[in-house]
């Protein structure tokens, strides 16, 4: 199984990192961005506006009109709500063998699916993939070291797959468990947002540390419920990427928490917060937890403040007054 040719649709900050470390790889990259004028800009800069400062390899190769095709495997690197779309656009003779692989963090709003789910729906013909873990764009288009998870249905394909874009720097761990993969990106999303809130709010190191903890309980029970195995939970696509953005301004969900925390209000943040997953995740995944009666009050408080059913103050009071429990 040969995956030479790796067609990433998406040319921002995560399209051009993951083009940087598969060229690195050794592999024919074509990065596929939304339009003519878009492809242009960037082949001649070099450079995503999206992620300034950071070159893009002089191997990957430029197109612009959103279509993907003639690849051996596709990346869709768009954010989660911008998925459906970016699949729905891919060539209509894509072939069943061909891996399509979501590399965005969350669950479509108003469907409440899951990212290969749209993937599935939107390309019926597509083998659908994701790709996730603890990664910041910066890093990985600086060949900086980084490990996340690769998973498909088909083992032989992730196995393949990840052999493919692997590289000393990008170390991607194959996995069949691909709802568990997808639980852990976006639950931990809509947590880091309440860790941001308490280092924005001053709570302190050990509130940070609880908050974590305690928002890992709740992922894992979340995964627990829709059929995530455990060592997937506790792996790089679930504690792992819930560590990283939950300790670092680098993450867009950590920094809307840490606006929030710090007082700026819900309806000033969300203006400001289009590629923020974990703004249009939370009210989903508080629907679906309660659907199956989940205890997630973590993830329930981050929802009631961007919806400003209730402030951060009273959000934090509500946390503190729980009954206290057996820690489980």
């Amino acid at each position: 199984m040969s995956f030479e040719r790796i067609g990433i649709v998406g040319a921002g900050a995560w399209g051009v990192a993951l083009a940087n470390v598969i060229a690195r790889a050794g592999r024919t990259v074509t990065l596929v961005a939304r339009d003519e004028k878009s492809a242009t800009a960037i082949t001649v800069n070099r450079e995503s506006p999206h992620l300034a400062g950071v070159r893009l390899d002089e191997r990957v190769g430029i197109v612009g009109g959103g279509r993907a095709a003639d690849y051996d495997a596709i990346l869709l690197a768009v954010p989660s709500q911008h998925l459906r779309a970016a699949a729905a656009a891919l060539d209509p003779a894509l072939t069943s063998d061909i891996p399509v692989v979501a590399c965005a963090k969350g669950i479509e709003r108003g469907t409440r699916k899951f990212m290969t789910e749209v993937i599935a729906e939107a390309a019926p013909a597509a083998l659908p993939a994701i790709l996730s873990g603890p990664s910041f764009a910066t890093d990985v288009a600086r060949g900086l070291p980084t490990a996340v998870t690769l998973a498909c249905a088909d083992d032989a394909v992730a196995k393949s797959l990840a052999q493919a874009l692997g590289s000393a720097t990008f170390r991607p761990y194959h996995s069949r468990d691909v709802r568990g993969v997808e639980i852990g990106g976006a639950a931990k999303n809509v947590l880091a947002i309440a860790a941001g809130v308490v280092v924005g709010r001053g709570l302190g190191a050990s509130a940070a540390a609880a908050l974590t903890t305690r928002g890992f309980a709740e992922l894992f029970r979340f995964g627990k419920a829709f059929g995530a195995r455990p060592e997937t939970l506790t792996g790089l696509s679930g504690l792992g990427d819930l560590i990283l953005t939950c300790s670092s301004a680098q993450s867009r969900n950590f920094s809307l928490g840490l606006a929030l925390g710090r007082g700026q209000s819900a309806k000033a943040s969300h203006a400001e917060a289009e590629l923020v997953e974990g703004a249009f995740t939370a009210p989903v995944l508080v629907e679906m937890a309660n659907e199956k009666r989940i205890e997630m009050p973590i993830a329930t408080a981050v929802a009631a403040i961007l919806d400003e059913q209730i402030t951060v103050d009273e959000a934090i009071e509500n946390l503190l007054t729980r009954p206290f429990r057996a820690e489980g």
